[in-house]
Formats: structure tokens, C-alpha cells, sequence
């Protein structure tokens, strides 16, 4: 089957099937502001023909050929205005995450060629000004926000002239759906920067056969809050989904702002990963951890009741009506808080807790999985909206029309329309990775009935000095089930023995230290302190009895300072960069097996 639509066409099929007084919608000072499909259709056109104007354009159509366009942005309407300009005229959108590293960003812009900028505000074109002249194909750089004495999007709007309309309605016709729609540079927990190229034709097809798969259902008096960046291909994707389903998009004004946004504009739904999941279960335990008598006793009781909860097994008339009571009386101020009205929650990029998975169904509050890495557009599997068929710890079936299977030493392996077409100039790679069609995934899964379970990423398995493997993952995961463990990284490469680096939830440590007397403490001298130690000890003990002997946690060392993105030793989707960590914790580590 081919997929005959670029996504661009996502503007006509919207007028033609729910034109939208509401397509796109930013807080612009304090107000929301939307975008019809009107609106975004003249401003995408105009841009594409000021952007032919400037002597942009596909050139002959290649990867290599097509003129590139960086853009590095918060998300807003103009990120996708500017996504949908420079397909309709066939240059090629290269997305950089804004905490990306300077010398990162160079290597990238350089890579690619990449000639001119949109950069969102003062403090990102600093960042790109700074660098610029080490990047000889760079002509200008173009901010969103209106900033004095610096080039502005919309002069490209001007630029557009009756001839460069005219070029820009042929070429948008002629655009292939195999033409390359985006190179999207992944650095993953290791090495340089690599670009994944992918065509319309290979998102679109992720974007028809994920709605179908879901499904996702033409809804165009639905809403959604957008937050996750717009560079990661799951975002990007799913706004198309979005865009052909009709569904209005609202911007999130930052990651701040979240919990007020999701008040403010009651979505039916929205995409996240799991680290901001575990933040906003985090923030409802403190809450409940402040009330006091019979509120507090109801509070964890309906977590506990939660925590049960089987969506594929019925647990009786007695335990249903007590849920139904933890609703009413607990879980209905959750769902409050995320604007009362959520009908999915789709999360990916890292393995979610079963334990959130429990609870967040429990409450009402409809949390899904799924599952698949940029270089297939990115979804392979997603769990399904039909309750029976939704089955916690595992990233659900794969989508319909492609096909997977398990290598001999586990790792996924994926075929169909929606696998990359290579990575740019890296032939070599492209030959390691996608052999006689199938793309190697580099994660370790099995499966469990029909669904896919992730087990690990194969170059993350280590082996212990007595030759046994270990799969650090699934430990990792258990581990952080503890309110008291914030973040957890396993080791022990070639050691005797399991260890792990942990860094405390400092906020649930000091509700537990001011029931023990323990009191002002730095966050240096309580990770030092015995009996917080001894407490850490007992939490992991209780958890060791989940694995095998080889597996256990026999030492740990605490960390006093959180794992962050703009500090290296987490990649943008929030994943662990293991090797920044080992090296950086070299000497503790070490400490452990000494």
C-alpha cells in the first residue's frame, strides 16, 4: 500500500473535511490566540513563496540537494508554520533541541549545510549568533519574538511576490511522497550526532496507521495541550495525526506552566514521557503526604486500592465499589487537576512504572504506551484503547501494516513504510542498522501474548566478572517505584556484584527526616548520614527480593545533585546517557568495588 499524502496536505484536508476557527493556539501576552485553518494556510503559503524568494528551494530533490532550514524553538504555532513552508517548496526542516549544546549544534548545522535559522527568542539566537561564523553556509538567522536590531519571520512574508506564489503552487504539487521531509540528528545515549532522514511517505504512513491502530478517531471538537518539543519525531508526528483528525492543538507556554495550561484549557488528551508522569505523581504524593487524620487515611488508602488495579481482570463486587468510592473521594481531584476531561494520555521514549500505569487507569485517568525509535518515524507498537486489549507492562501490538519480529538474542526487529530511508552521508551506518529491510532496533523485547514487552537496549546489558548478564532497565524501573529514590542509574560492568547511583527524592527524605529528628541538614551532609543510609538500605533490600541472586543491589552511593539535560547526563527525552555518568562518577563508582 502507498501513502499518497504529503504532510502538508494536512491544511486541505482539514478546509475540506472541518475548516477550524481554532487550528493552532499560543498564549500570546497573557491571552490565548488562535490560528484558523484559514489563517495558517495563507501564512504557510506566503512563507514558502518569501522563502523561494530568498533562493530556497529542493534543488533537484535529493536529500543532499534540497536546501536545509534550521529551526530551534519552544513549541508555538510559527514552529509548524515553518515545518509546512519549507515542505511545500521541498527544502528540508533539520529540528535541534533548544538545550542542545553549542558545539553539538555546530556539528549538526555544518552536517547538514543548513542555511538559514528560526530560532524562537533573544537567549536561542545568542546561542546560534554566537557560532554562527563557524558555519559558513549560514546566511541569516530569524527569530519568532520581536526583538530590536534582529531579523524577524514575518519579513519573509513580505518577501512573497504573484510570481513566487505561482512557483511555489507548482512545486507544492510535484512534491513525491518519497521526497525527504525532515533529517531529525539523534545523539542518543552515546556518540556523534547522527541524521535519520525520513520522507513524507514515512511519517505519514506512521501518522494513518497509528490513527487506524489506536485509534485515534477524527474529533474536531476535541483539544489537546502540546508540550512535548516538537524536534522529537513523537511530537511531531502526532501533531499530524492531530492535524488530520481534526483536533485542535494549544501550546503550552512552558514546562512550568503545565498544570495551570491543563486548567486552563481542559484537553481531551495530550503525549508525554514518562519522567514528567513520575513528576506529576510525585507532586500529588506530597499533597497528600500534607493532610492530616481521616484525609490522610483516605488518601492512602485509595493509592493503595489503586495500586491493585487489574484492567484486564475483574476484582469483585467488593473491590469495584470501594474503587468507586477512591473515584468519588480521591482520584476525582487527579483528573481536576489534569482540566477534569482527559480521554488518553499517550506516553513513550522510556519504559512507563507498572505501578503509574495501575493507578492513573485506576483513577480514570486513561494512560497508554507505546513504543518505537526515530529511525521508524516513529511508532512500532501502541497499546490498543479497547480495555481488554490494553495490557500494563508491555508497549501493546505492533501498529497494523508493518511487521516485527525477535532476533535470536531478542532484538526487535521492524519492516513496512514507516522504517527511514538512511542516515545522511552515513552509509555506513545505514548498512549496520537496516539489513535485507529490516530495521535493527537495538532495544531487547519479547513477547507476551500479542503485546511487545521492552526488556532492554542490548549495548546496555552488562556482564558481571562471573560471566552472568545483567539487563539494567527493568531494575532501574522497580527501583524507582520507591518515593524515596528520585533517580537510579545500575552498574557493575565486570564487577562482582549489582551497584547502583542513586540520587534521593529530597523533598520525601525530609518529610521522613522531620519524623526522625533529623534537621537542618545540607543536601551534601544528608546523603552522608547513617541512619538515611540505613533506610536506603532497607528500601533496596525490600526491592532485591523481586530479582535473581546476580541481580540484586548489594552497594549503592547517594548523589547530592538531580541528572539534567543542560548538565549532560540526560539526553532531551530524559533518558539516562550512561557513559557521561560512568565518567563523571568514575572515582564513586570505583569506591564501590574497592
Amino acid at each position: 500500500m502507498k501513502y499518497g499524502k504529503r504532510l502538508f496536505d494536512c491544511i486541505d484536508h482539514q478546509l475540506e473535511n472541518f475548516p477550524k476557527k481554532e487550528m493552532l493556539i499560543a498564549k500570546e501576552e497573557g491571552n490565548w490566540k488562535p490560528y484558523s485553518t484559514l489563517e495558517i494556510q495563507y501564512l504557510v503559503d506566503t512563507l514558502s513563496a518569501g522563502l523561494l524568494a530568498m533562493g530556497i528551494s529542493g534543488n533537484d530533490m535529493t536529500a543532499e540537494g534540497a536546501d536545509k532550514i534550521g529551526i530551534i524553538s519552544n513549541n508555538r504555532p510559527e514552529w509548524v508554520i515553518a515545518d509546512m513552508a519549507a515542505q511545500q517548496i521541498g527544502a528540508i526542516l533539520i529540528p535541534i533541541y533548544p538545550t542542545t549544546c553549542q558545539p553539538e549544534i555546530e556539528f549538526i548545522l555544518n552536517d547538514a549545510q543548513v542555511k538559514y535559522m528560526f530560532v524562537s527568542d533573544a537567549e536561542l539566537y545568542q546561542k546560534i549568533k554566537e557560532i554562527s561564523a563557524n558555519i559558513p553556509s549560514l546566511i541569516n538567522i530569524f527569530t519568532f519574538n520581536s526583538i530590536e536590531g534582529v531579523d524577524n519571520w514575518k519579513q519573509i512574508l513580505t518577501l512573497a511576490t504573484a510570481e513566487s506564489r505561482e512557483k511555489m503552487q507548482v512545486l507544492k504539487q510535484g512534491i513525491p511522497t518519497s521526497h525527504t521531509a525532515t533529517i531529525i540528528y539523534t545523539s542518543g545515549t552515546t556518540g556523534t550526532p547522527k541524521g535519520v532522514v525520513l520522507s513524507h511517505e514515512n511519517i505519514y504512513a506512521n501518522v494513518v496507521l497509528s490513527k487506524e491502530s489506536f485509534p485515534f478517531e477524527d474529533r474536531p471538537d476535541w483539544r489537546v495541550l502540546s508540550f512535548l518539543p516538537l524536534n522529537h519525531i513523537f511530537e511531531r508526528m502526532v501533531t499530524y495525526i492531530y492535524l488530520y483528525s481534526g483536533i485542535s492543538i494549544y501550546y503550552a507556554e512552558s514546562l512550568e506552566t503545565i498544570g495551570d495550561n491543563l486548567r486552563e484549557i481542559r484537553p481531551n488528551g495530550f503525549t508525554t514521557v514518562p519522567r514528567l508522569l513520575e513528576k506529576v505523581f510525585e507532586k500529588i504524593m506530597h499533597k497528600g503526604n500534607e493532610l492530616k487524620g481521616i484525609k490522610r487515611r483516605l488518601f492512602f488508602w485509595s493509592v493503595s486500592l489503586g495500586g491493585k488495579y487489574n484492567n484486564q481482570i475483574d476484582g469483585g463486587w467488593w473491590y469495584n465499589l470501594q474503587l468507586s468510592i477512591a473515584n468519588k473521594l480521591v482520584f476525582s481531584k487527579w483528573r481536576e487537576g489534569l482540566g477534569g476531561n482527559i480521554s488518553f494520555i499517550v506516553t513513550g521514549g522510556a519504559a512507563c512504572q507498572m505501578k503509574l500505569m495501575r493507578l492513573f487507569n485506576a483513577a480514570k485517568i486513561p494512560v497508554y504506551e507505546g513504543y518505537g525509535p526515530t529511525e521508524n518515524s516513529p511508532v512500532i507498537t501502541v497499546t490498543r484503547k479497547e480495555l481488554s486489549a490494553h495490557q500494563f507492562g508491555t508497549v501493546g501490538p505492533p501498529l497494523n501494516g508493518i511487521e516485527v519480529k525477535l532476533a535470536d538474542d531478542g532484538e526487535i526487529l521492524v519492516t513496512g513504510p514507516c522504517v527511514m530511508q538512511c542516515y545522511y552521508k552515513r552509509p555506513d551506518l545505514t548498512a549496520e542498522t537496516i539489513k535485507n529491510g529490516w530495521l535493527h532496533t537495538g532495544d531487547i523485547g519479547v513477547w507476551d501474548g500479542g503485546n511487545l514487552k521492552i526488556t532492554d537496549r542490548k549495548k546496555e546489558l552488562f556482564k558481571t566478572s562471573g560471566g552472568k548478564y545483567v539487563a539494567p532497565q527493568p531494575l532501574e524501573n522497580k527501583l524507582k517505584e520507591s518515593p524515596f529514590i528520585e533517580q537510579i542509574m545500575i552498574v557493575g560492568a565486570e564487577q562482582k556484584f549489582v551497584g547502583a547511583l542513586i540520587v534521593p527524592n529530597f523533598e520525601v527524605l525530609k518529610e521522613w527526616m522531620k519524623d526522625h529528628h533529623i534537621i537542618g541538614l545540607t543536601e551534601e551532609e544528608i546523603i552522608k548520614h547513617p541512619a538515611i543510609i540505613t533506610h536506603l538500605e532497607s528500601i533496596i533490600e525490600t526491592y532485591n527480593a523481586s530479582f535473581n541472586q546476580v541481580e540484586r543491589v548489594k552497594k549503592f552511593a547517594l548523589l547530592a545533585k538531580e541528572w539534567g539535560i543542560e548538565s549532560g547526563e540526560l539526553t532531551p527525552k530524559l533518558s539516562l546517557k550512561r557513559k557521561v555518568i560512568t565518567n563523571r562518577y568514575k572515582e564513586v563508582i570505583e569506591g564501590l568495588y574497592g
